[in-house]
């Protein structure tokens, strides 16, 4: 029998089942968590484990935890299904009919089943047996894509268990019969080839095979928190008997996949300190100490704090590793650029990786700014690019691997095998959510030493994910904005309650113009069917995100025949022009010489353009809150102050709406970010770029387990104090070991 055998407890099995075949009972016993789940349970089940869910080993299989948990005596409220999921319900029974088809041979079985209000059907294509199987009054859970046919619900061909015939009756002892009603059922995420039942089946296998397990918790700290050990944890959230035994073992699990993280971000960023590498420390009279002479504005308290933590860091013989968060325009490169010059004072070179052509061509332009013309001509920095023309790469190249470069400045393609540095001292990379660590590792490989590393991001982190993402970084934070900026102010355009108010929109961008400022238009799309590489494809949280996206070209046009915009110069700007093309059009936008720029987020970060005064993006609801943040920042860099307007035609009870609402209500990133925290799914809380499988938390929600992962970060780093390489508790070594070569495994599958 398959360990996801015949589980409807009818005659015959239900659609798909022998697709997956396994014994009745483990291959072997005494299994690990290392144990590969085909030495368990038979290869036909693990290859459709492995498909679905990417699973390998035991462990990965105990720790796919039920999302909830049924009853036998609950019912699903039918009326709430999503149309068009795959959904996992439990439901009685009503009536079973059968009826041939009209248009060709063969039957139809139909079976209705309730919640007790509404009806959902059950369709069945020459299945005529499934009218004995199924009889009225049964209850069991069923598993399909829900679809809606002429206007009523249905579930065709859906696997299904059910809880009771004459093989599986409920105990006659009232107090039995009521403890098997009550037992919680675990119901796990699942897919059309793997349905809860069958995951259920096959991890009770594996922990009937499961061998002794070694307990990852030091045991003074288990008992300090009243945890269960391991192997009854597993247990207790598979194999439930009551609600106690599930919340216990999620507690333990949940605090246990807290502490092992943290664990492996401790030792990574110990081994990281551990390295020897070259101090950097500025010279007296040097490229930093002209520099700040001749600062034309006074550095704010935050960047002064943070250049001082930096400055430490570059002076020890162990390489910096550190993230700087500051909100949009808080002078984050400014920070980076005396760390740049300080390791310039060296004789060492820096590296700067940006996310765009358009932000890597700025952030050489302002560099060049505010060195001057002649520490630019002794400091050299340098553009490396994707797109440079062959002779300029060449020169490019050869200034980079001659040391004679001191500050290089580009795109991905810093990381082709072609570039080589003659003494990389400082890797800096900006706008960390748009890389993966593989990035930031290729990069400081490229060291003979291991150069030093500072992160640069704009998106503001609360400080769960900071220690559960960047957990291996030191944290700085830059929040004081410098002197001088003037207010955003922001306001939702709701479209779907005043649709006039599209009218109003142009007529108040036409009067910035008319003070001689500037204006960005910000749509998500290039054209009907392409999306600008690497934006976000709009969102599936139950956004209503229906009507087809205002594009760029079709934008421009409209907006170059309205008549309060006549006069207007508007060019476009958007990632399927070419580096020059877009190098040209922003030197023009920053000229003065473009009134409105129609862009998509090829603008998001670095373009500074003081004169922009207003910004109008359009669907707002297709972006997230982070990036509508930095969206706005784009304007009110300067004297002027910024109008950001955000065009929606979410609805005013959507989650979408809700994120608009939520970014028009504060300028606060840091509020923001905790407020993307909350109303983001959890799954996408971290993102796969940003760090691997480290974001493939099971239990742990950064959205509401602070205080959590702040009491296993202090653990952690105690325990790790004492004992550097966990040798006292070899379990927790070897659970750190498998976290961060399930982390190995995910790089190498994106690769």
């Amino acid at each position: 029998m398959d360990p996801a055998g015949p589980l409807s407890t009818t005659a015959h099995p239900p659609i798909g089942v022998a697709s997956v075949a396994g014994p009745d009972k483990p291959l072997i016993f005494d299994a690990t968590l290392d144990t590969k789940i085909s030495a368990v349970v038979g290869g036909r089940t693990a290859q459709a484990l492995a498909k679905a869910f990417d699973m390998e080993t035991v462990g990965d299989l105990l720790s796919h935890y039920p999302r909830r948990y049924a009853r036998r005596g609950e019912l699903t409220a039918l009326d709430e299904l999503p149309r068009g999921e795959s959904v996992t319900i439990v439901a009685e029974v009503l009536s079973v009919s059968e009826r041939s088809m009209k248009s060709k041979r063969g039957s139809i079985v139909e079976v209705k089943i309730s919640d007790g209000n509404g009806i959902l059907t059950l369709t069945f294509f020459n299945q005529k047996w499934r009218a004995e199987a199924l009889r009225r009054g049964m209850r069991g859970i069923f598993a399909g894509k829900v679809t809606d046919y002429r206007g009523a619900l249905q579930l065709a061909h859906p696997d299904y268990e059910l809880f009771a015939d004459d093989a599986d009756a409920p105990p006659r002892d009232s107090d039995a019969q009521r403890r098997w009603v009550e037992a919680p059922i675990p119901i796990y995420p699942a897919t059309a080839t793997m349905p809860s039942w069958k995951i259920a089946k096959t991890v009770a296998l594996v922990l009937d095979g499961l061998g002794p397990l070694p307990d990852p918790l030091p045991g003074a700290l288990r008992a300090e928190r009243t945890l269960l050990t391991q192997r009854d944890a597993f247990e207790k959230i598979h194999r439930p008997t009551a609600d106690g035994d599930w919340r216990a073992a999620r507690d333990t699990l949940k605090f246990t996949e807290a502490f092992v993280l943290q664990c492996a971000l401790v030792l990574q960023h110990n081994a990281a300190r551990a390295r020897e590498t070259r101090p950097r420390v500025p010279t007296r009279g040097g490229f930093l100490d002209h520099f700040d002479s001749t600062l034309p504005f006074e550095l704010t308290g935050d960047q002064q704090q943070v250049g001082s933590e930096i400055a430490r860091d570059l002076a020890e013989s162990g390489p910096m590793n550190r993230l700087v968060q500051g909100e949009v325009g808080s002078g984050k490169t400014v920070v980076a650029l005396r760390a740049m010059l300080a390791v310039a004072d060296s004789g060492g070179q820096s590296a700067l990786l940006a996310p765009t052509e358009v932000l890597a061509a700025q952030h050489l332009r302002s560099i060049v700014r505010m060195l001057g013309p002649d520490r630019a001509a002794e400091l050299m920095p340098t553009l490396l690019t994707g797109q440079l023309p062959t002779a300029e790469r060449k020169k490019a190249l050869l200034r980079t691997v001659s040391g004679q470069a001191l500050i290089v400045i580009g795109t991905h393609a810093l990381l082709s095998d072609t570039v080589h540095f003659f003494d990389l001292g400082l890797v800096v990379v900006d706008e960390q959510h748009r890389f993966g660590v593989e990035q930031r590792e290729a990069l400081r490989l490229k060291g003979a030493q291991p150069p030093h590393v500072l992160v640069l991001t704009a998106t503001p982190i609360p400080r769960t994910i900071a220690m559960t993402v960047f957990g291996d970084l030191d944290v700085s934070t830059i929040a004081e904005l410098p002197a001088g900026r003037q207010g955003i102010e922001s306001f939702v355009v709701p479209l779907a309650e005043k649709p006039a108010w599209s009218m109003r929109v142009w007529t108040r961008l036409a009067e910035e113009l008319a003070q001689g400022r500037q204006a960005f238009v910000v749509c998500s799309a290039i054209s009907p069917k392409v999306r600008e590489p690497g934006e976000e494809a709009p969102s599936a949280e139950g956004d209503d995100v229906k009507t087809p996206p205002t594009t760029v070209e079709g934008l421009l046009a409209e907006l170059r025949v309205k008549p309060e915009l006549a006069s207007a110069r508007i060019e476009p700007l958007h990632g399927r022009m070419s580096s020059d093309e877009k190098d040209v059009t922003m030197r023009a936008f920053a000229a003065g010489d473009i009134d409105i720029l129609v862009a998509t987020t090829v603008i998001e970060v670095g373009v500074d353009v003081p004169n922009a005064s207003a910004m109008v993006v359009m669907d707002a609801d297709r972006f997230g809150v982070s990036q509508l943040h930095q969206l706005r920042g784009r304007v009110g860099r300067g004297e002027i102050p910024g109008l950001c307007l955000l065009v929606t035609t979410a609805s005013a009870d959507s989650l979408a709406r809700e994120r608009v609402d939520a970014v028009a209500s504060t300028l606060d990133g840091f509020e923001l970010a905790q407020a993307d925290l909350t109303l983001r799914r959890e799954g996408d809380v971290l993102g796969g770029e940003q760090s691997g499988a480290k974001s493939s938390l099971r239990l742990l929600r950064v959205a509401t387990d602070g205080e959590l992962i702040t009491q296993a970060r202090a653990h952690a780093q105690e325990l790790i104090g004492d004992d550097p390489d966990l040798s006292s508790i070899p379990p927790l070594a070897a659970a750190v070991r498998r976290r961060l070569d399930e982390s190995e495994r995910s790089w190498l599958r994106k690769g």
